[in-house]
Protein backbone atom coordinates (compact mmCIF):
# COMPACT_ATOMS: atom_id res chain seq x y z
CA UNK A 1 0.00 0.00 0.00
CA UNK A 2 1.24 3.75 -1.19
CA UNK A 3 1.73 5.68 1.77
CA UNK A 4 1.39 8.55 -0.07
CA UNK A 5 -0.11 9.08 -3.65
CA UNK A 6 -0.72 12.38 -5.02
CA UNK A 7 -2.51 12.58 -8.87
CA UNK A 8 -2.83 15.30 -10.77
CA UNK A 9 -1.30 17.70 -9.10
CA UNK A 10 -1.16 21.09 -10.48
CA UNK A 11 0.11 24.59 -9.07
CA UNK A 12 -0.38 27.22 -11.80
CA UNK A 13 1.29 31.21 -10.92
CA UNK A 14 -0.28 34.28 -12.47
CA UNK A 15 2.21 36.55 -14.21
CA UNK A 16 2.86 39.97 -13.52
CA UNK A 17 3.53 40.35 -17.46
CA UNK A 18 0.41 42.78 -17.77
CA UNK A 19 -0.70 43.10 -21.52
CA UNK A 20 1.99 41.70 -23.70
CA UNK A 21 0.90 38.48 -21.65
CA UNK A 22 -2.63 38.29 -22.05
CA UNK A 23 -4.37 34.66 -23.37
CA UNK A 24 -1.25 32.93 -21.13
CA UNK A 25 -0.98 34.86 -18.17
CA UNK A 26 -0.11 31.98 -15.70
CA UNK A 27 2.97 30.11 -14.94
CA UNK A 28 2.81 26.13 -15.11
CA UNK A 29 4.78 25.61 -12.31
CA UNK A 30 3.43 22.15 -11.96
CA UNK A 31 1.17 20.89 -14.13
CA UNK A 32 -0.68 17.53 -13.64
CA UNK A 33 2.19 15.19 -11.56
CA UNK A 34 1.32 11.61 -10.46
CA UNK A 35 3.57 10.39 -7.78
CA UNK A 36 3.28 7.70 -5.61
CA UNK A 37 5.70 6.81 -2.57
CA UNK A 38 5.57 3.10 -1.08
CA UNK A 39 6.47 2.82 3.06
CA UNK A 40 10.42 2.39 3.49
CA UNK A 41 11.39 3.30 0.05
CA UNK A 42 13.43 6.29 -1.41
CA UNK A 43 12.11 7.95 -4.44
CA UNK A 44 14.55 10.07 -6.55
CA UNK A 45 13.29 13.78 -8.25
CA UNK A 46 15.39 15.00 -10.82
CA UNK A 47 15.35 17.76 -13.23
CA UNK A 48 17.21 21.12 -13.93
CA UNK A 49 16.53 24.28 -11.83
CA UNK A 50 13.12 25.83 -12.77
CA UNK A 51 11.80 22.65 -13.63
CA UNK A 52 9.03 22.56 -10.39
CA UNK A 53 10.51 20.13 -8.18
CA UNK A 54 10.55 22.23 -5.20
CA UNK A 55 7.45 23.63 -6.37
CA UNK A 56 6.04 19.54 -6.16
CA UNK A 57 7.71 18.99 -2.99
CA UNK A 58 6.35 21.95 -0.92
CA UNK A 59 2.80 21.15 -2.31
CA UNK A 60 3.24 17.59 -0.72
CA UNK A 61 3.26 19.37 2.48
CA UNK A 62 0.73 21.80 2.16
CA UNK A 63 3.29 25.05 2.05
CA UNK A 64 1.52 26.17 -1.04
CA UNK A 65 -2.15 25.25 -1.88
CA UNK A 66 -2.41 23.32 -5.07
CA UNK A 67 -4.28 24.78 -8.05
CA UNK A 68 -5.74 21.03 -8.75
CA UNK A 69 -5.36 17.41 -8.39
CA UNK A 70 -5.44 15.18 -5.05
CA UNK A 71 -3.02 14.19 -2.45
CA UNK A 72 -3.36 11.28 -0.10
CA UNK A 73 -1.33 10.42 2.86
CA UNK A 74 -2.02 6.86 4.85
CA UNK A 75 -5.24 6.65 3.09
CA UNK A 76 -6.17 9.76 4.37
CA UNK A 77 -7.18 12.70 1.80
CA UNK A 78 -4.66 15.31 3.04
CA UNK A 79 -5.97 18.59 0.95
CA UNK A 80 -9.38 18.26 2.71
CA UNK A 81 -8.11 18.68 6.06
CA UNK A 82 -8.39 22.04 7.99
CA UNK A 83 -7.43 23.35 11.65
CA UNK A 84 -6.29 20.69 14.14
CA UNK A 85 -6.90 17.81 11.97
CA UNK A 86 -4.25 19.16 9.01
CA UNK A 87 -1.87 20.09 12.39
CA UNK A 88 -2.03 16.34 13.43
CA UNK A 89 -1.59 15.09 9.82
CA UNK A 90 1.48 17.17 9.40
CA UNK A 91 3.55 15.15 11.90
CA UNK A 92 3.31 12.27 8.77
CA UNK A 93 5.28 14.41 6.69
CA UNK A 94 8.19 16.79 7.20
CA UNK A 95 10.76 18.85 5.10
CA UNK A 96 14.62 19.44 5.15
CA UNK A 97 15.28 22.14 3.31
CA UNK A 98 17.79 23.13 1.06
CA UNK A 99 19.80 25.71 2.84
CA UNK A 100 20.37 24.91 6.10
CA UNK A 101 21.28 28.77 7.22
CA UNK A 102 18.46 30.38 6.09
CA UNK A 103 15.70 27.63 7.09
CA UNK A 104 16.81 28.18 10.84
CA UNK A 105 15.99 31.26 13.04
CA UNK A 106 19.40 33.21 13.90
CA UNK A 107 17.27 34.16 17.21
CA UNK A 108 16.72 29.92 18.50
CA UNK A 109 19.37 28.03 19.92
CA UNK A 110 19.38 24.36 18.48
CA UNK A 111 17.86 22.81 21.11
CA UNK A 112 15.10 25.59 20.99
CA UNK A 113 14.33 24.85 16.98
CA UNK A 114 14.12 21.43 17.36
CA UNK A 115 12.04 21.34 20.88
CA UNK A 116 9.50 23.58 18.75
CA UNK A 117 7.71 20.88 17.04
CA UNK A 118 7.95 18.55 20.01
CA UNK A 119 6.06 20.87 21.95
CA UNK A 120 3.48 22.31 19.24
CA UNK A 121 2.27 18.80 19.34
CA UNK A 122 2.63 17.93 22.88
CA UNK A 123 5.19 14.74 22.63
CA UNK A 124 6.63 15.62 25.58
CA UNK A 125 6.74 17.77 28.32
CA UNK A 126 9.27 20.38 31.10
CA UNK A 127 12.57 18.09 31.39
CA UNK A 128 11.33 15.32 28.89
CA UNK A 129 11.64 18.06 26.04
CA UNK A 130 15.32 18.84 27.01
CA UNK A 131 15.43 14.67 27.06
CA UNK A 132 14.13 14.25 23.49
CA UNK A 133 16.27 16.62 21.80
CA UNK A 134 19.41 15.66 23.51
CA UNK A 135 18.64 11.91 22.30
CA UNK A 136 17.90 13.72 18.67
CA UNK A 137 21.36 15.70 18.65
CA UNK A 138 22.82 12.77 19.21
CA UNK A 139 21.16 10.71 16.47
CA UNK A 140 22.05 13.67 13.95
CA UNK A 141 25.69 13.45 15.24
CA UNK A 142 26.04 16.53 17.19
CA UNK A 143 26.90 16.66 21.42
CA UNK A 144 25.33 18.28 23.94
CA UNK A 145 26.89 21.33 23.87
CA UNK A 146 25.02 22.22 20.65
CA UNK A 147 21.93 22.29 22.75
CA UNK A 148 22.54 25.81 23.92
CA UNK A 149 24.03 27.12 20.43
CA UNK A 150 23.28 29.19 17.76
CA UNK A 151 22.92 29.03 14.56
CA UNK A 152 25.72 31.05 12.83
CA UNK A 153 27.72 29.30 15.53
CA UNK A 154 27.55 25.79 13.37
CA UNK A 155 29.00 24.80 9.92
CA UNK A 156 26.82 24.20 7.05
CA UNK A 157 27.12 20.60 7.32
CA UNK A 158 26.04 21.00 11.05
CA UNK A 159 23.47 23.55 10.25
CA UNK A 160 21.98 20.60 8.03
CA UNK A 161 22.41 17.75 10.75
CA UNK A 162 20.34 20.42 12.89
CA UNK A 163 17.12 20.94 10.20
CA UNK A 164 17.03 16.61 9.91
CA UNK A 165 16.73 16.83 13.85
CA UNK A 166 14.08 19.00 13.42
CA UNK A 167 12.07 17.19 10.96
CA UNK A 168 12.41 13.83 12.95
CA UNK A 169 11.67 15.37 16.54
CA UNK A 170 7.89 15.14 15.71
CA UNK A 171 8.39 11.24 14.38
CA UNK A 172 7.55 11.48 10.92
CA UNK A 173 6.97 8.68 8.43
CA UNK A 174 7.94 10.66 5.10
CA UNK A 175 10.59 13.25 4.87
CA UNK A 176 11.07 15.43 1.88
CA UNK A 177 14.32 16.21 1.07
CA UNK A 178 14.52 19.62 -1.14
CA UNK A 179 18.24 19.80 -2.07
CA UNK A 180 19.48 18.84 1.32
CA UNK A 181 23.36 18.59 0.16
CA UNK A 182 23.14 21.32 -2.50
CA UNK A 183 24.76 23.92 -0.31
CA UNK A 184 27.62 22.05 1.12
CA UNK A 185 31.32 21.00 0.36
CA UNK A 186 31.60 17.70 -1.70
CA UNK A 187 33.08 15.99 1.70
CA UNK A 188 30.20 16.81 3.93
CA UNK A 189 27.34 15.69 1.50
CA UNK A 190 28.89 12.48 1.84
CA UNK A 191 28.23 12.54 5.76
CA UNK A 192 24.78 13.86 5.53
CA UNK A 193 23.65 11.26 2.73
CA UNK A 194 25.26 8.43 5.24
CA UNK A 195 23.49 10.08 8.19
CA UNK A 196 20.42 9.90 5.71
CA UNK A 197 20.15 6.19 4.88
CA UNK A 198 21.23 5.49 8.54
CA UNK A 199 18.17 7.09 9.75
CA UNK A 200 15.84 5.55 6.75
CA UNK A 201 17.30 1.97 8.35
CA UNK A 202 16.77 2.83 11.78
CA UNK A 203 13.59 4.60 11.48
CA UNK A 204 11.79 3.15 8.64
CA UNK A 205 11.60 6.07 6.80
CA UNK A 206 9.90 6.93 3.42
CA UNK A 207 12.46 9.77 1.16
CA UNK A 208 11.22 11.89 -1.52
CA UNK A 209 14.93 13.16 -2.37
CA UNK A 210 15.06 16.29 -5.04
CA UNK A 211 17.83 16.48 -6.44
CA UNK A 212 19.62 18.30 -9.68
CA UNK A 213 23.19 16.12 -9.07
CA UNK A 214 21.98 12.69 -10.93
CA UNK A 215 25.03 11.36 -9.76
CA UNK A 216 23.70 11.82 -5.41
CA UNK A 217 20.41 10.39 -6.62
CA UNK A 218 21.61 7.09 -8.25
CA UNK A 219 23.25 6.53 -5.21
CA UNK A 220 19.97 6.69 -3.14
CA UNK A 221 17.17 5.85 -4.72
CA UNK A 222 15.34 3.15 -4.87
CA UNK A 223 13.07 4.46 -7.84
CA UNK A 224 13.59 8.17 -9.92
CA UNK A 225 11.07 10.27 -11.77
CA UNK A 226 12.51 12.72 -13.88
CA UNK A 227 10.83 16.20 -14.28
CA UNK A 228 10.80 18.61 -17.12
CA UNK A 229 8.74 21.94 -17.21
CA UNK A 230 6.02 21.10 -14.98
CA UNK A 231 5.76 17.46 -15.88
CA UNK A 232 7.15 13.36 -15.24
CA UNK A 233 8.90 12.73 -18.19
CA UNK A 234 10.35 9.46 -17.24
CA UNK A 235 10.07 7.08 -14.13
CA UNK A 236 11.71 3.96 -12.98
CA UNK A 237 13.52 1.90 -10.73
CA UNK A 238 17.16 3.77 -10.08
CA UNK A 239 19.19 0.60 -11.76
CA UNK A 240 17.44 0.79 -15.08
CA UNK A 241 17.11 4.09 -15.57
CA UNK A 242 20.54 4.99 -15.85
CA UNK A 243 21.17 1.99 -17.56
CA UNK A 244 18.54 2.17 -20.25
CA UNK A 245 16.80 5.39 -20.33
CA UNK A 246 13.79 5.74 -22.53
CA UNK A 247 13.08 9.92 -22.30
CA UNK A 248 15.53 12.03 -24.44
CA UNK A 249 16.00 14.20 -21.72
CA UNK A 250 17.22 11.58 -19.25
CA UNK A 251 19.44 10.82 -22.01
CA UNK A 252 20.60 14.42 -22.08
CA UNK A 253 20.44 14.30 -18.22
CA UNK A 254 23.26 11.56 -17.76
CA UNK A 255 25.02 12.62 -20.42
CA UNK A 256 25.97 16.05 -18.08
CA UNK A 257 27.38 13.95 -15.58
CA UNK A 258 31.21 14.62 -15.21
CA UNK A 259 32.91 11.42 -16.27
CA UNK A 260 36.52 10.70 -15.58
CA UNK A 261 36.73 8.78 -19.41
CA UNK A 262 34.89 11.45 -21.45
CA UNK A 263 35.90 9.62 -24.40
CA UNK A 264 33.70 6.48 -23.53
CA UNK A 265 30.70 8.73 -23.42
CA UNK A 266 28.18 8.16 -26.04
CA UNK A 267 25.45 9.97 -25.50
CA UNK A 268 24.63 13.77 -26.37
CA UNK A 269 24.03 16.73 -23.67
CA UNK A 270 21.06 18.51 -23.86
CA UNK A 271 21.10 21.66 -26.08
CA UNK A 272 19.66 24.91 -26.00
CA UNK A 273 17.74 27.04 -22.95
CA UNK A 274 14.88 25.44 -21.04
CA UNK A 275 11.41 27.57 -22.77
CA UNK A 276 9.52 29.93 -20.37
CA UNK A 277 6.99 28.22 -18.09
CA UNK A 278 4.36 30.95 -19.39
CA UNK A 279 4.77 29.80 -22.61
CA UNK A 280 5.29 26.26 -22.89
CA UNK A 281 5.54 24.66 -26.22
CA UNK A 282 2.93 23.17 -27.96
CA UNK A 283 2.80 18.95 -27.97
CA UNK A 284 5.94 17.68 -26.17
CA UNK A 285 7.22 20.63 -24.16
CA UNK A 286 11.13 19.36 -24.68
CA UNK A 287 10.47 18.73 -28.84
CA UNK A 288 12.40 22.18 -29.02
CA UNK A 289 15.29 20.59 -27.65
CA UNK A 290 15.41 17.14 -28.45
CA UNK A 291 17.90 15.84 -31.24
CA UNK A 292 15.42 12.69 -31.99
CA UNK A 293 11.69 14.85 -32.31
CA UNK A 294 9.97 14.64 -35.11
CA UNK A 295 6.60 15.98 -36.23
CA UNK A 296 4.12 14.74 -34.35
CA UNK A 297 6.32 15.97 -31.35
CA UNK A 298 5.35 19.41 -31.87
CA UNK A 299 1.23 18.57 -32.19
CA UNK A 300 0.40 16.70 -29.33
CA UNK A 301 1.35 16.19 -25.85
CA UNK A 302 2.41 12.36 -25.46
CA UNK A 303 1.06 10.97 -21.92
CA UNK A 304 3.13 9.55 -19.25
CA UNK A 305 2.63 5.87 -19.59
CA UNK A 306 3.72 2.21 -18.65
CA UNK A 307 6.05 1.00 -21.75
CA UNK A 308 7.43 -2.37 -19.43
CA UNK A 309 6.76 -3.44 -15.97
CA UNK A 310 7.91 -0.41 -13.82
CA UNK A 311 9.22 1.68 -16.66
CA UNK A 312 7.32 4.71 -17.45
CA UNK A 313 7.32 7.58 -19.92
CA UNK A 314 6.01 10.10 -21.62
CA UNK A 315 7.61 9.95 -25.56
CA UNK A 316 6.29 9.42 -28.63
CA UNK A 317 9.19 7.06 -29.40
CA UNK A 318 7.67 4.56 -27.38
CA UNK A 319 4.26 4.26 -28.24
CA UNK A 320 3.06 1.42 -29.70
Amino acid sequence: MSILAAKGLKKYYRSQGGYFLRGRQFVRAVDGVDIELKKGMTLGLVGESGCGKSTLARLLLRLEEPTAGTLEIDGTDFLALRGGELRRARRKIQMIFQDPYSSLNPRLTAGSTIAEGIKIHKLARGAGVERRVVELLDKVGLPRAAYSRYPHEFSGGQRQRIGIARALAVEPDIIVADEPVSALDVSVQAQVINLLADLQSDLGLTYLFVAHDLGIVEHVSDRISVMYLGRIVESGPAVELFSLPLHPYTEGLLASIPSAKPGDRVRVAISGDVPSPVDIPAGCAFHTRCPKAFDHCSTETPQLREVSPGRYTACWLHVD
